[in-house]
């Protein structure tokens, strides 16, 4: 049995206890500095959890941040990152707080991300690292979890197939072995790049993917059947893994990673019923990004969209608008707040 931390107290972080406790674990999650409300509603209902809908086991435990340093005692064998790309800051206030002049246990990042640091692409994990470092803790050793993954569909028990990385094979096997039960699915990996670049730039190709719906909306008769998009979307998802493929590679990563579980399958559960696709299919329909936004989308993170405003200008010195057709596109439309234009001819 492992003690693990679960920091983040949301739909992802809060799934991720399910296994933990599954494989009897001993497993606390703690709520962000935004959370306490969210955390006294949780404990006051029996476990029960407003973003997933169910009730989690009662072996888990549910505190508020700052309630972490009663349980300096109870030092974890596993930290798990499970707060959204903007969280990162905070677990590190956390982490320094709670391990204060002591070496880190294994962390594993549940959050993905992707942004620019000193003019070069830097992955979640890189950042994490070099915050990590910057406070003076050590043995500092990450992997990071890809694939598809819902939440909801997690937290309910079904299958569920993802793959951790890690270069230290090693610590890859010993998740592997911990959380693995017979719905949580775990294969490993030492493409860290690979992994991490596919679980961020995908949310951008969801984002296009779901242009198809969108389009048919706009251009057929409503009597039409829904179903006509399916010839639109076709022709886009493999040029959106060719584009992943090219900047996975760009970045050093394994180009086969993308036709994995981190790419074409994290690919596929985003469209099938993520906010990037549905963000897609407003911007197909004809909307501009800030009418999305501020009609329809309000109070929604699109993480694609997030992405898009990050790396927009670093894309642009190191691609051209024939190499990734697609992510010039809906780079444009977002952070340009244009209609969305694809360039078919560039396809590949």
């Amino acid at each position: 049995m492992a003690k693990i931390t679960i920091l983040g107290a949301g739909a992802m972080g809060s799934a991720f206890s399910v296994p933990c406790v599954d494989n009897n674990h001993e497993t606390i999650i703690v709520g962000t500095h935004l959370d306490n409300q969210f955390i006294d509603i949780i404990n006051k209902n029996n476990n029960f959890h407003p973003s997933l809908k169910l009730n989690l086991s009662k072996k888990t435990k549910f505190i508020k941040y700052n309630q972490l340093s009663n349980e300096k005692n109870n030092s974890p064998d596993l930290i798990v990152i499970g707060t959204n790309s903007k969280g990162i800051d905070w677990s590190v206030e956390q982490l320094k707080n709670f391990f204060f002049k002591k070496k880190l246990p294994p962390i594993l990042m549940l959050t993905k991300g992707l942004n620019v640091y000193n003019n070069r692409y830097e992955l979640l994990i890189d950042k994490l690292r070099r915050l990590l470092l910057k406070e003076g803790l050590t043995n500092i050793d990450i992997s990071v979890v890809g694939g598809p993954c819902l939440a909801n569909n997690l937290a309910n028990k079904v299958h569920t197939n993802v793959i951790i990385a890690n270069k230290n094979l090693k610590t890859v096997k010993w998740l592997q072995e911990i959380l693995s039960t017979n719905y949580y699915h775990v294969s490993i990996s030492n493409d860290v790049i690979g992994v991490e670049v596919c679980a961020a730039i995908k949310n951008i190709y969801s984002m296009i993917i779901g242009t198809a719906k969108g389009f048919n909306k706009k251009e057929n008769d409503k009597k039409q059947k829904e179903t006509n998009y399916l010839n639109t979307e076709a022709v886009l998802i493999p040029q959106c893994i060719h584009e992943m493929e090219l900047f996975v590679s760009f970045l050093k990563g394994k180009k086969e990673t993308v036709k994995g579980l981190a790419g074409i399958g994290d690919l596929y559960v985003s469209v099938a019923g993520g906010r990037n696709s549905l963000m897609g299919s407003y911007l197909g329909e004809g909307l501009l990004y800030s009418e999305v936004k501020k009609l329809k989308m309000q109070d929604i993170t699109v993480e694609g969209a997030e992405l898009a405003f990050e790396i927009n200008s670093k894309i642009k010195k190191d691609f051209n608008i024939k190499e990734l057709p697609l992510m010039f596109a809906m780079i444009d439309s977002v952070v340009n707040n244009k209609p969305i234009k694809i360039k078919w001819q560039y396809f590949n």
